[in-house]
């Protein structure tokens, strides 16, 4: 089949490359424009366009996908990729976490001459995590399981059918890195799946979405990295690993940022609590357990501004030979 494929993080290049790989053509790529990233905030290409570069396809990179945007500049750049996809020949659209809304005109132009439409892989079992945040939320909210659902596009937010959905455990040391990696993996199958599916003229079965079960993942923002102590510990687990590799969890120790990378919940009984959140119980032989509102944590791995990420216990062994109580604080 010939394809239109819009996306842009690495979750969207590992879809974008296995489809590449199982025989379908990739005609156009669309891609957000270059950002600035790094110590030396240099432009960066996507690691979608970066593939795409790679495999000499085609890449457009609009702001903005609507043609009535008050902006000149980017109205006109929606128009020449209004354009571009009216000349081009192509049989479906595949959008995986491109991170620009699809307009209707867009959606009807994939729909148009027997074309089939198009498709998007979510990471969530929709309508479960409808949403920018679907990974992150599923590990913060203590989700037991998650998974992927490709589904047909339509107007709304995640509100499309469903036309393959699979599942995927949640473990208990799970980050939103490595359930990002699995999910992608599983995303890529699944896609090809159903591409395959449809080259081979199979109507595939189109399940609308049901309405109860609704929820919405909200956007990660930076100020939810800091940890409040008086949270159980259960909650501050939970959020560390959501919250790994973005924003990445903080707090304060005697006045230096500190940033929380993994952790997990010591055996009942393992450690002896204090009445004072944020407060320093005692070291295992990597980590460190700190007081929560309710119950103790063990934070597994830390990072001082400006160093790496490295065993919670090392990089407290400094503050340890100073203090004889270490107390976690907000800013």
């Amino acid at each position: 089949m010939k394809i239109v494929f819009a996306g842009t993080p690495d979750f969207a290049a590992q879809a974008m490359r296995a489809i590449d790989q199982a025989g379908h053509e990739i005609v156009l790529a669309l891609t957000q424009p270059d950002r600035r990233a790094g110590r030396g905030m240099h432009l960066q290409a996507s690691p979608v366009k970066v593939f795409a570069q790679e495999k000499n396809i085609p890449v457009l990179q609009p702001e903005t996908l609507k043609q009535g945007h008050t902006d000149l500049q980017k109205r006109a750049a929606a128009q020449e990729a209004y354009q571009c996809l009216s000349g081009i020949e192509f049989d479906a659209m595949v959008v995986v976490a491109y991170g620009l809304i699809l307009p209707q005109d867009i959606l009807d132009l994939a729909s148009q001459n027997g074309r089939q439409g198009c498709f998007n892989i979510h990471a969530s079992l929709l309508p479960r995590w409808r949403g920018a945040a679907p990974i992150q939320r599923a590990i913060e909210s203590g989700d037991d399981s998650t998974g992927v659902s490709i589904m047909q596009m339509d107007a709304g937010l995640d509100t499309g059918d469903t036309v393959l959905v699979r599942d995927l455990k949640i473990t208990p040391q799970e980050t939103s890195a490595s359930l990002h990696d699995r999910l992608a993996v599983l995303g890529a199958e699944l896609m090809v799946k159903t591409l395959n599916t449809l080259d081979q003229g199979v109507v595939i079965t189109r399940t609308p979405q049901p309405s109860e079960g609704i929820t919405y993942a909200e956007k990660i923002l930076k100020n939810e990295a800091e940890i409040d102590w008086g949270l159980s510990a259960n909650e501050i687990d939970r959020r560390i690993r959501a919250f790994n590799p973005f924003p990445g969890s903080t707090s304060s120790l005697n006045g230096d940022l500190l940033k929380f990378w993994n952790s997990c919940l010591p055996s009942k009984g393992q450690i002896e609590q204090s009445p004072n959140p944020g407060q320093v119980l005692g070291f295992s032989e990597d980590g460190v357990y700190v007081q929560c509102g309710e119950g103790a944590i063990e934070i597994l791995e830390m990072q001082k501004s400006g160093g790496k990420k490295i065993s919670a216990s090392a990089c407290l062994q400094t503050y340890r030979a100073q203090e004889k109580i270490m107390q976690f604080k907000k800013d």
